[in-house]
């Protein structure tokens, strides 16, 4: 069966607002809060590193990664984040040409899409696995701050992470750098950090993933779940967009914001890590 060529929302109206007047009021509340705490920028911005969970839990912290892009002009954002379900596929991307928020619609770079993929089968043997219908929500969390933040209209490269190997993601991120080295291009990582630990141990647990983070070591990201130190649902995604980026000539990763859900919920006894950053070259 082919796709439509719209991807629907599986979520607009339960994890975010489905009235675009609310959305874009509760969006541009979050993005103004975050810029009057958004440090200088010294650099040019090539990404951000935001959380993907209900806007009501970690919208503040999302609005601080966004800040950093307010009225900044992209030609293509490269979004990658962790495919939650079990989809038997390293990579994955949307087979939609568009996807369809509040706001009307976000076209899929086809292109792009397909220059990666064989860039993919040549270096790994395998390339990207496209989806219908997908359930995933790490990447739609994003999509309300991107349409609110950039100036004008921009294409999407979507990217859903299941493996956790290094090599492969660091083919994936090196290849999607050469993808990138031509248009005006954001890369964007979507990922909260340490699941449902007290809040005190989920803060010192998110520093230290904190800490790997703003080292740009990928490897280092991968490895602290396995080490037991830190956790991030995403840690794949960002390590891809560290590489990334890091081919891209990265120079160094700002953090912008830090919370758990307990700073919204009042439940502090079993929380999740939110996190905002902006790489800068």
């Amino acid at each position: 069966m082919l796709a439509s060529r719209v991807r629907p929302s599986p979520i607009a109206g339960h994890w975010y607002p489905g009235d675009p007047k609310v959305l874009a009021s509760m969006v541009d509340r979050m993005l103004e809060e975050g810029l009057r705490a958004l440090p200088p920028l010294e650099g040019e911005v090539l990404g951000v590193i935001a959380p993907h969970a209900g806007i009501r839990y970690s919208g503040p912290i999302a609005g601080r990664a966004f800040a950093a892009v307010v009225g900044r002009t992209y030609d293509l954002v490269a979004l990658v984040g962790p495919m939650h379900y079990p989809f038997d596929a390293p990579f994955l991307t949307t087979a939609h040409e568009m996807y369809d928020i509040p706001f009307g619609t976000i076209p899929v770079a086809r292109h792009a899409l397909k220059a990666l993929d064989a860039l993919l089968q040549q270096r790994l043997g395998y390339g990207l696995t496209y989806v219908a219908n997908d359930p995933e929500h790490s990447l739609e969390m994003e999509l309300p701050f991107l349409r609110r933040a950039l100036q004008g209209p921009f294409s999407l490269l979507p990217l859903m992470v299941r493996t956790v190997e290094p090599y492969p993601l660091q083919v994936l991120g090196e290849s999607l750098a050469e993808v990138l080295r031509e248009p005006r291009a954001l890369l964007v990582a979507s990922t909260d950090l340490s699941h449902y630990f007290p809040d005190e141990a989920a803060r010192l647990l998110d520093q230290e993933m904190i800490r790997r983070i703003e080292a740009m070591d990928p490897l280092a990201v991968l490895r602290a779940e396995e080490e037991g130190v830190a956790y991030a649902c995403g840690r794949a995604a960002v390590a891809a967009v560290l590489w990334a980026a890091r081919a891209l000539g990265a120079r160094k990763v700002v953090s912008l914001g830090y919370a758990t859900s307990g700073d919204t919920s009042g439940d502090y006894s079993a929380v999740v890590g939110y996190y905002a950053a902006a790489i800068l070259a």
